[in-house]
């Protein structure tokens, strides 16, 4: 069992104690991850470059509480809608691989369909 599928089911776990399935349809599911990572992007509004660097020094526990926050409803919803997060995540690393080539994205932040 991957860490990934591990991990759900302990979120589920966690949900299905508390009767909460009833609540986490796939709408909800998508808007509580979009609001979450909100959260986490926060931490970095209106900084500098240097106060982000002392910022997360400063509370790198509760930027990693926003980040799990992210993980657990994302892993749920790809388990709710049947996605194996793990393959999918291999998946599009391979597909990736052939986007940006070494050889043509090396130091470039140019769209695949630019390179």
């Amino acid at each position: 069992m991957s860490d990934i599928k591990a991990l759900t089911e302990k979120i589920k776990k966690f949900r299905d104690g508390r009767d909460w399935s009833q609540f986490h349809n796939h709408k909800d599911m998508a808007l509580s991850l979009v609001l979450e990572a909100a959260e986490v992007l926060e931490h970095f509004q209106w900084k500098s470059p240097a106060e982000v660097e002392e910022h997360t020094r400063a509370h790198r526990d509760e930027i990693a509480e926003e980040l799990a926050d992210v993980a657990a409803y994302l892993f749920e919803l790809a388990d709710n809608l049947g996605v194996d997060l793990a393959a999918a995540l291999e998946a599009k690393l391979a597909k990736n691989e052939q986007r940006y080539p070494v050889g043509k994205a090396k130091g470039k932040h140019t769209k695949y369909n630019q390179l």
